[in-house]
């Protein structure tokens, strides 16, 4: 497993891999605010928060939904953070990317340089072609979460041509990207994006108890929940070498289970195993 989780307490996973080159791009524009999206649990919005902070930036993210009363943990240290929010119907929010919502936006609040949800661009992408190093060309097979696909596609850009790429989309009804032709497992959702089952989650505390790598609910629990449901139904070749991509994530834990009545993670286990 290629531990993305521990870069850095807050700005984990692959988010600082979508967030850096952005950052930069906004700092050669003498940009004063980054703008961004995302859900109310969104682990995009909680790291770009933290990274603007420390790169100098303010920070307002368009959140998706109805601003609910407690706010969540996720949102919570957003604001700690700094970061302004504003939220915006569900309705409002399907226009984010159209350059009429876009144009309004830096009308509000100008010196702004925008980051798409989940750092969904090409600097982004650029970003997470830099994930896979000189040690990643050891292994035969490479697993991902997808949500976006930012990561997934560096990956597919970055990894050598003997290596084979899956990735595990946790949206319900995904059909893949535009332009993007690759190999996807896409019966792991269990429900959908930020739900579960409870097959879920007996495999997920299974899995932190045995091998004591703590997994978020929303994505690397359900990718590693693939990847070894794949080897018992010997869908991967004996002898094959995996290599599972960790997206962090972790910080979203508390806020999911508040929301869904949970018993406490085991993401406090020793992070180093």
């Amino acid at each position: 497993m290629l531990r993305l989780d521990l870069i850095h307490p807050e700005i984990s996973g692959n988010k600082w891999f979508k967030l850096h080159l952005n950052l930069e791009a906004a700092r050669q524009q003498k940009a004063r605010r980054i703008i961004t999206f995302g859900g109310a649990f969104s682990n995009h919005i909680a790291a770009c928060a933290t990274a603007c902070k420390l790169a100098g930036f303010e920070s307002l993210a368009i959140v998706r939904g109805e601003k609910t009363d407690p706010i969540n943990h996720t949102l919570k240290h957003a604001m700690r953070e700094g970061m302004q929010l504003e939220f915006v119907s569900r309705e409002q929010y399907r226009h984010k990317t159209e350059s009429d919502f876009i144009r309004e936006l830096l009308q509000r609040f100008p010196d702004s340089y925008i980051i798409p949800e989940g750092g969904d661009n090409a600097l982004g992408v650029e970003g997470c072609r830099a994930i896979l190093g000189d040690h990643s060309a050891a292994y035969d097979h490479i697993f991902c979460a997808v949500g976006t696909g930012t990561t997934f596609r560096g990956l597919e850009q970055s990894k050598t041509p003997d290596q084979w790429l899956s990735g595990i989309p946790v949206l319900k009804g995904f059909d893949g990207y535009t332009g993007l032709k690759a190999n996807y497992k896409t019966n792991y959702h269990f429900g959908g994006y930020a739900s579960h089952t409870r097959e879920l989650l007996v495999f997920k505390e299974w899995f932190e108890m045995q091998y004591r790598i703590p997994l978020d609910y929303v994505y690397t629990a359900k990718l590693c929940y693939a990847v070894f449901d794949l080897i018992q139904k010997n869908e991967i070749e004996t002898g094959t070498r995996i290599l599972i991509i960790h997206s962090g994530g972790l910080q979203g834990n508390a806020g999911y289970e508040t929301r869904y009545n949970l018993k406490p993670s085991r993401q406090l286990i020793d992070a180093q195993g």
